[in-house]
């Protein structure tokens, strides 16, 4: 098992986060091994095109193409990638507790306790995610030996996308829809946000500064945290299938946030909820030319993510604040599809002109608001 970002020890073990996740992740659907190496090409080619037709779609973007790779990994390989992300990103607020439990006494003790405990829980949690993510636009992802990125080895995270081919062939053979027009269908949206990123040069930095700004908000008592972690991960193990009738139905995030950090929180779902939409609207617009059954595929991919696999599938969805981003999509979808009919392509890519012109999160629920104040403003 390759080391992710050398040692182990502190708040967190992610060497033993991955061994976790790795070891639990249920296998994925059963192909052969020449159905595997058509199914990698095929997604491959996918990616390429979808370029094309999200720049011209979205006139974001150059002919250049991206400098990011695309990856295309199977479940263990998402993990690997997304515990680097996590390290990258928590990495100041994991080095604030470990400097609080260090003044503690047997603080050093407890965080290497701690540290095997938290890594066996996050990787609990990484299992159940891997077997349910189609694709991911990795926005703060390291080069490693294994999973270049954008950036160079031991850089900050330069973003990669990842295409999790067990998980797509599952879900088309689920929902029974054709597989080539499927898997064209996610890499278009996946693209979206490759896209988004690429040719937006500020957009990576200013959602990193305001989930920066997020952690450094966080009230750094690790039992809190860590409680709350396990919440989830027993969750997992059956432990507490009510999950979603505790703390009000709060989710993990909603639960450990100050004042501060709901105003950033609002900042942060907004644009989510703008980057989210913008892709389902894209892979939807572009569909019906290079996508024969978009109609079939949305309509029962719809219905998929909306009822959730089981009481504990739904239960972990809400505790983990995946219900919000379900919301995110729909919410989302609406505001840039109501700006575009307004204003046009052209005037809807003014939302990408500086962080003043994202819209709030008023403004997504309200899309006329948004049309005002940055058109108005404009003229």
């Amino acid at each position: 098992m390759t080391s992710i970002g050398g040692a182990s020890t502190g708040m967190v073990d992610w060497n033993l986060a991955v061994a976790t996740a790795t070891r639990l992740v249920r296998p994925g659907p059963e192909v052969s091994r020449d159905e595997a190496r058509a199914v990698v090409a095929e997604l491959r080619r996918h990616a390429k095109a979808s370029e094309v037709h999200v720049r011209e779609f979205t006139r974001l973007g150059t002919e250049e193409g991206h400098d990011t790779p695309v990856l295309v990994v199977d479940r263990p390989g998402w993990i690997r990638a997304n515990v680097a992300g996590f390290r990258e990103i928590l990495r100041p607020l994991l080095d604030k507790m470990q400097e609080r439990r260090g003044t503690t006494t047997g603080g050093a003790v407890m965080s290497a306790v701690g540290g095997k405990v938290t890594g066996v829980e996050l990787g609990m949690l990484l299992s159940f995610l891997a077997s349910r993510v189609l694709g991911q636009y990795e926005t703060f992802a390291p080069a490693t030996g294994d999973l270049p990125s954008g950036g160079s080895p031991g850089a900050p995270g330069g973003g990669r996308l990842l295409l999790v081919a067990p998980n797509i062939v599952h879900v088309e053979r689920e929902l029974d829809v054709d597989p080539h027009d499927f898997r064209l269908w996610v890499c278009l949206h996946e693209e979206t946000h490759r896209t988004q990123f690429t040719a937006v040069p500020w957009l990576r930095d200013h959602l990193e500064g305001e989930v920066q700004s997020f952690l450094q908000e966080t009230d750094v008592d690790p039992m809190t945290v860590l409680e709350r972690v396990r919440e989830a991960a027993q969750s997992l193990a059956g432990g507490r299938p009510e999950a979603e009738e505790d703390d009000g139905g709060r989710s993990l995030v909603e639960i450990v946030q100050t004042p501060a950090q709901r105003e950033i929180l609002g900042r942060l779902t907004a644009v989510m909820s703008l980057l989210e939409g913008h892709a389902d609207f894209v892979m939807d617009g572009v569909g019906p030319d290079v996508v024969p059954s978009v109609g079939e595929i949305r309509e029962k991919f719809q219905q998929r993510r909306a009822k959730g696999a089981s009481r504990l599938d739904l239960a972990l969805r809400k505790l983990l604040g995946l219900d919000a981003k379900l919301r995110q999509y729909r919410d989302g979808e609406r505001f840039v599809r109501a700006v575009v009919d307004e204003v046009g392509m052209d005037g809807f890519n003014r939302v990408w002109t500086s962080p003043n012109t994202l819209p709030t999160k008023s403004e997504i629920a309200k899309p006329a608001d948004w049309v005002a104040r940055v058109h108005r403003r404009a003229e």
